[in-house]
């Protein structure tokens, strides 16, 4: 539940708790705004006067690449320049101009005094000076209050002219302060330029750089020319080697064979033995038509073959080089003119393929250093653009602080500020009578705050449930059958002794208006509470008094009984109780007296309508508590709910009697009535939880004499269009007289 100290604003619970606290929220007001006027009159005159400033920029900067203002900055020596969208704001200047030092040589200067006859103090002066910025300009606003109208104006004059002196001060200082310095610090730029020259110098000379960009372009055309003569060397390179492999493949030869058998063609030892092999072979042929090979003669001409052989094999490889093992037949040595040939043309292409070869590597080898070459070359160049930059940065430097140092020297002579007067303060005539006017209002929004205050606390105090929300909010869980209107009273009929105001069954007296209908939608909710039981006996109660129970109950009996099924409504409220007004009948004897055996039940009853008969409460018994926690009771309201389709309980309000708890035990379940206006969220959070511990079936709530202008929503305004504005007057009223008890 939201705490009480949060109230809800609503505009229209607002208007309804002024007018329910009129009286004191317009005392309180009046009061405060009644103590504002008798302050204004004690008020003594004052006088303000004002002057402007006109901010510009120097005739020199000390920041920057000029000092003084060039064609781009505006034409001549003086001209003047915004400062708003430079690092000198006006504020800067007003933090200035309020400064202590500048306001104690007005002081001093106007020797002014306060009310004591002492010397003015510093935030004396601060209070009543105000610095403004006019919007949009370069102008500074300068007010001064007093209550000598001369004095105001000699001030602001004063303190103007003050800070323009005091300006022209500084910017000569500032001037000359910075010219020395410039001049300490030529010989330190100088030297960092002539350093930054040698450094550029000596990395060109490291990287023999002449002109990158230009050795740029020439390595891009150079290394074009080396890929075009590698592809044509790629080219004649495949040409040879396709001819060669040609060769090879006719000569079945390798290289090294080649050169071998060429060698061996032309030694004439070699030739020699293979002439003595030829002929050895001649004869071995002739022998071997004669005999067989196991013959002497054949034997030894093989042996003889043999010994060639191995005579031939030494000899070649005593010419070709006993490091080569090569294998020759006697045949493969000799050679014809065309196979020579062949084998020359093979040598030749040969050696003009390893030319190639060669060429190609040359060519790749100085490809590559071009290309480490231009690898490097950006990297040359940043570090090369990066010394450039700062010999450029550290001769711009120097410029800068000789051209500086030069018009600094110009500078420390000039008479010029950074503001201008542009309207002097004069006497004011007339005092202020806006203070006066501020006083008043301040009064008036200060009553206005102890008014809402004073409202504030006023319902913080008070714990009454007012609105139709919070009473659902604290009941949250509880299921509404119906929301009651309250409407405006009527004349109330009255008893001889004048004790009680009777209220008006709109069931009965008026069936066609809102609240009769909102009475048959309450007894049809509690038709369908529950599908699978019947609902009989029902124990009607409220948290505390005052809620409209006993009302409730007789307009939720008629309404039963309207629609034809037999009711009984006991007023079981044996303290206090109504039912016999409300109906108008005589409660002489009742329950009590059915209870104690002193009369039976059906002498007891009264027909007050079809179908609708009430036994009365009778008179008091000293504990009613006792003739209800009774057996007799018990049985009674067994023996009723056999008889009657309804039993209707008006019971005692849970909190100021056990009355209600004990009779829902004996009863289908309880049919809780709450009130905004009269239940406070304290009785209805107690009245829950002893509902809740107890474990009590609550078939529903009803909102009872909701007052639709302490509502934020208009809950009923289709209803009073739909029944009609005269019907709707006709509704449940219940007088402040009899909810004493009801």
């Amino acid at each position: 539940m939201e705490s009480r100290e949060s109230i809800d604003l609503d505009l229209k619970i607002y208007l309804y708790l002024l007018r329910r606290r009129w009286i004191s929220i317009t005392s309180i007001f009046l009061g405060t705004v009644s103590l504002s006027i008798l302050a204004t009159t004690l008020l003594k005159p004052t006088y303000e006067s004002s002057g402007k400033l006109w901010f510009r920029i120097p005739s020199f900067k000390t920041i920057g690449t000029n000092l003084l203002p060039n064609s781009n900055e505006g034409g001549a020596a003086g001209d003047l320049k915004s400062l708003v969208s430079t690092q000198n704001p006006i504020s800067t200047q007003v933090e200035v101009i309020s400064s202590p030092p500048l306001l104690e040589k007005v002081i001093n200067k106007l020797a002014l005094t306060n009310i004591k006859g002492e010397p003015l103090t510093v935030e004396e002066l601060q209070e009543k000076l105000t610095l403004k910025i006019i919007g949009g300009t370069d102008v500074l606003e300068i007010t001064y209050q007093s209550n000598d109208p001369k004095q105001a104006a000699a001030v602001v004059n004063a303190l103007m002219n003050i800070y323009v002196d005091n300006d022209i001060v500084t910017n000569r200082e500032e001037a000359e302060a910075t010219r020395k310095f410039m001049e300490r610090q030529l010989p330190q730029t100088q030297a960092a330029v002539n350093h930054a020259e040698a450094v550029l110098r000596k990395f060109r000379e490291q990287n023999n750089i002449v002109d990158l960009a230009e050795e740029t372009r020439t390595s891009v055309g150079v290394i074009t020319n080396i890929d075009n003569e590698i592809n044509a060397v790629k080219a004649q390179l495949a040409d040879l080697v396709a001819q060669k492999n040609e060769l090879r493949q006719q000569l079945g030869l390798t290289t090294q064979q080649a050169i071998a058998v060429t060698t061996l063609s032309q030694s004439p030892a070699v030739q020699g033995i293979l002439s003595q092999l030829q002929e050895l072979e001649r004869q071995l042929a002739n022998e071997r038509s004669r005999f067989t090979d196991d013959n002497p003669i054949i034997v030894s001409l093989e042996a003889k073959k043999d010994n060639l052989n191995n005579l031939l094999q030494l000899q070649i490889a005593k010419t070709v080089g006993v490091g080569q093992k090569l294998q020759f037949s006697p045949r493969l040595l000799q050679l014809g003119e065309v196979r020579q040939n062949l084998i020359n043309n093979f040598l030749q292409l040969e050696l003009q393929s390893t030319g190639l070869n060669q060429r190609l590597n040359s060519l790749f080898n100085t490809r590559s250093s071009h290309e480490k070459r231009m690898e490097i070359l950006p990297k040359l160049a940043q570090q090369q653009r990066q010394l450039e930059r700062k010999v450029e940065v550290a001769e711009s430097t120097y410029q800068t602080l000789l051209k500086k140092v030069q018009e600094l020297q110009v500078a420390e002579n000039a008479n010029t500020a950074n503001a201008r007067i542009i309207a002097r303060g004069s006497v004011p005539e007339e005092p202020l009578a806006a203070k006066k006017m501020l006083v008043l209002v301040i009064g008036a929004m200060f009553g206005l705050f102890l008014a809402t205050s004073t409202i504030l606390l006023l319902e913080i105090k008070d714990k009454s449930l007012k609105t139709l929300d919070k009473v659902k909010e604290v009941f949250n869980g509880y299921t509404l059958l119906g929301i009651i209107p309250l409407l405006p009273q009527k004349t109330p009929s009255r008893r001889r002794d004048g004790e009680y105001q009777i209220p008006t069954i709109a069931v009965r007296d008026t069936p066609d208006s809102l609240t009769s209908e909102i009475y048959r939608m309450i007894q049809a909710n509690l038709k369908f509470l529950s599908s699978d039981k019947l609902l009989k006996t029902i124990v009607v109660t409220s948290a505390v008094a005052k809620e409209g129970k006993s009302t409730v109950s007789a307009n939720l009996a008629a309404a039963i009984a309207q629609l034809g099924r037999r009711v009984l409504l006991i007023d079981a409220d044996m303290r206090v109780s109504s039912q016999h007004h409300i109906w108008g009948i005589t409660s002489a004897a009742g329950l009590s007296e059915v209870l104690v055996g002193h009369l039976d039940v059906r002498f007891a009853v009264k027909k007050v309508m079809d179908h609708l008969d009430v036994l009365t409460a009778g008179v008091r018994p000293p504990n009613p508590l006792a003739l209800l926690d009774s057996k007799r009771m018990a049985s009674l309201i067994k023996e009723l709910s056999s008889q009657y389709d309804y039993v209707i309980i008006d019971a005692p309000p849970a909190l100021l009697a056990a009355d209600a708890l004990t009779l829902s035990k004996m009863s289908d379940g309880i049919l809780l009535v709450a009130r905004p206006g009269v239940i406070d969220s304290n009785s209805a959070l107690a009245a829950r939880e002893m509902l809740e511990k107890a474990n009590h079936h609550v078939l529903g709530l009803v909102i009872n004499g909701v007052n639709e202008q302490n509502e934020p929503s208009n809950y009923f305004y289709h209803a009073s269009e739909y029944f009609g504005s005269a019907s709707s007057q006709a509704v449940l009223y219940e007088s402040p007289e009899i909810s004493r008890h009801n």
